[in-house]
């Protein structure tokens, strides 16, 4: 993975002082066009709970998204666990947890803690990496745009890769203050086209965690709004895991 060559220094690299902003700039969220409900299959507005019974899943899904209070009472993460579309997975012992689409399946591959693939289109895939380090903190490697920069010149250096453009940068907080860098970026390749990758990193416990989500994002078929929400919630999930 392209992270895990940007880090291939972090045991012995420098420490880069982060003067900078905590946050360099945000991730793109995804909107969608609003739409009406229709009166005719449920005609009693303080009845919308019950709208389950009368709307398809999929109707369900982009009513309850778009529409702004609802938006702001249920969570886009809490919505699509809630319809079937995200399911959590935790590895207790490697101590990262995640969300992922009920429609990828567990695969092995030499290399990666683990590995999601979509059905019949393993192009697209979701894939964690974890190794030691002598990092105590992510921070302690760089600041999140320095990473970025890293991670994009991994990228250029690939034979395959024909174009690279970083989209997004951005730092968050994981649990218990931990620090989580995300990244955006589109690569060019020769293999596979052009693909959409989000990718996020965090050290706890003398530990790297990289995740890696791919994409395809062609021309001819770009990456849809509802799969781009999708697979940012995955995205925002990566995480330690809770411990009740």
């Amino acid at each position: 993975m392209a992270l895990q060559a940007c880090f291939a220094l972090s045991c012995q690299g420098p420490y880069v002082q982060n003067n900078g902003p905590k946050s360099v700039s945000s991730l793109p969220r995804t909107l969608l066009h609003s739409i009406s409900l229709p009166r005719a299959s449920c005609p009693n507005r303080k009845e919308a709970v019950i709208l389950s019974f009368c709307w398809s899943k999929r109707k369900l899904i982009l009513a309850l998204s778009i529409n702004g209070s609802l938006l702001n009472i249920i969570p886009d993460t809490i919505l699509a666990i809630e319809m079937g579309e995200l399911e959590r997975y935790t590895d207790a012992k490697e101590g990262f947890t995640l969300l992922r689409p009920s429609t990828y399946v567990k695969v092995d591959k030499a290399g990666a803690t683990v590995l999601f693939e979509e059905v019949n289109k393993g192009s697209n895939n979701i894939g964690v990496v974890v190794n030691p380090v002598r990092l105590a903190t992510l921070g302690e490697f760089g600041t999140p745009q320095f990473v970025a920069d890293k991670l994009i010149q991994a990228e250029k250096r690939k034979e395959s890769t024909k174009d690279v453009e970083l989209i997004g940068v951005a730092e968050r907080p994981g649990h218990g203050g931990l620090q989580v860098y995300e990244f955006e970026y589109r690569v060019d390749s020769t293999r596979g086209g052009v693909k959409r990758i989000f990718s996020a990193a965090f050290v706890a416990s003398k530990k790297l965690y990289l995740l890696n989500i791919t994409h395809s994002d062609k021309p001819e078929s770009p990456l849809d709004p509802h799969t781009r929400m999708m697979l940012e919630e995955v995205l925002h999930s990566f995480d330690v895991p809770y411990i009740t």
